[in-house]
């Protein structure tokens, strides 16, 4: 009998429209430029953070090597949910190289396992840890809300998403983080609220972010605008 399950690449066009989404909530959620965070960071850190940032910003050929600088500073600091955040990130950005289906999976859940991993790792050490000037469990909490959050409902990460997000925005150390980082998660918020058809929701955080003079403020106009 034919099963009339349908095949679990019928949810790629989403996936890959979630992905496109991932690219560039992973590059905000920790956010190199907006932040400061390779000039504070040591050299191999800087160096996967602008690899990085060209894999996010279009530039497949840089993908994978910033998975292999991001794999390599996890092999060197295990215990840095950061650096294993940011690898899941790049992780899942292989899917953009790949025409091939199942490949494209593979690299999705390989990125999102690195990912949970990250979670797991979180201590209440994490909000004293300062990466590039912002708390690490602040860092791999946004990471991980956006990419839960963008992601197809195949993948049944909306509800952990949103809780995590609900979480960080009530944190109270993200009023001592940055205005960058504040700016990158406001964006954040806006684009979850947008994608649920809370248009007004989604409008008040993109206001928030222009009225602070975030670095994020021309690109919360422009949204805005669209609304």
């Amino acid at each position: 009998m034919k099963s009339t399950r349908p095949p679990l690449h019928s949810g790629l066009p989403t996936l890959i429209r979630g992905l496109a989404v991932l690219a560039v909530l992973a590059g905000t959620a920790l956010p190199s430029g907006a932040v400061g965070a390779a000039a504070a960071a040591p050299p191999a850190h800087a160096a996967a953070l602008a690899q990085f940032d060209r894999a996010r910003a279009g530039d497949e050929a840089a993908i994978a090597q910033a998975v292999a600088q991001w794999q390599s500073l996890v092999a060197q600091d295990p215990a840095n949910p950061v650096y294993r955040c940011y690898a899941g990130a790049a992780t899942t950005m292989l899917a953009r190289t790949t025409l091939l289906p199942w490949k494209k999976l593979a690299h999705a859940e390989d990125g999102l396992a690195m990912i949970d991993k990250a979670l797991a790792q979180l201590t209440p050490a994490h909000d004293q840890l300062q990466v590039g000037g912002v708390p690490a469990s602040l860092q791999v909490q946004l990471t991980a809300a956006g990419t839960f959050n963008a992601l197809p409902a195949m993948f049944n990460r909306g509800d952990r998403g949103a809780r995590l997000m609900a979480g960080l925005l009530q944190n109270p150390l993200l009023a001592t983080a940055p205005l960058g980082f504040q700016g990158a998660v406001w964006l954040v918020a806006a684009d979850d609220a947008a994608r649920a058809s809370r248009s007004d929701e989604a409008r008040q955080w993109l206001q928030k972010v222009v009225a602070s003079g975030a670095p994020q403020a021309a690109q919360a106009q422009a949204r805005l605008k669209s609304l």
